[in-house]
């Protein structure tokens, strides 16, 4: 499996990427999030890669952060959202715009995404909301590490990372702190603030 591709950009395009590594070209299927980031042609890139493998069928997926790369990975365990409907949801709408979207059970932001209906947003919704705040739980452990530091403000970063807006986050970490009283733990403060917002 392919972890990631170090190389040239020989070519980009809407959602393709031709990256040069060692004289052979590798094609890689992007999304426009991707494509806005990556460097002009010519120039060196690290892109992170989805290795896509099916009986009749190889394809590489590339993305220029991890948070896509993991989004992407989690949107397509939903049934019958396969890589391509994948990238063309990570196309629709930016990655904390998406995990906010289904933290807070808006259909309607997901069914504007193309090729997204109700039906499949609501799907994404039920399947993946769990998954998506243990995502945001992870990142945020690893980022910080330990506990120090101030927990409500590394708490509200994480709900802005989900979509929320600075302001509400701040209301929801500061009546999910008096409620709960977390032990000095950045991610259950962030699961009680969530509760908080859900109401």
């Amino acid at each position: 499996m392919i972890a990631y591709l170090k190389g040239i950009v020989h070519s980009k395009e809407k959602n393709q990427l031709v990256l040069e590594v060692n004289d052979v070209g590798y094609q890689l299927e992007i999304s426009v999030q991707t494509l806005q980031q990556l460097p002009s042609a010519g120039k060196e890139v690290k892109v992170l890669v989805y290795h896509h493998i099916t009986d009749n069928d190889q394809r590489l997926f590339g993305f220029m952060n991890q948070n896509e790369k993991d989004l992407f990975e989690l949107l397509i365990t939903v049934k019958r959202i396969g890589p391509k409907l994948g990238l063309t949801i990570l196309s629709g709408l930016p990655p904390q715009e998406i995990t906010g979207a289904i933290i807070q059970n808006d259909k309607s932001a997901l069914s504007q995404i193309k090729g997204i209906g109700k039906k499949t947003a609501q799907r994404m919704i039920l399947e993946l909301k769990d998954k998506v705040s243990e995502m945001v739980d992870a990142t945020y452990t690893n980022q910080s590490g330990s506990v120090s530091g101030n927990l409500k403000e590394e708490a509200v970063s994480a709900l802005q990372s989900l979509g929320f807006r600075k302001r509400d986050a701040q209301e929801a970490v500061k009546l999910a702190a008096s409620d709960s009283q977390p032990d000095g733990n950045v991610q259950e403060l962030v699961k009680a603030s969530l509760s908080q917002l859900d109401n």
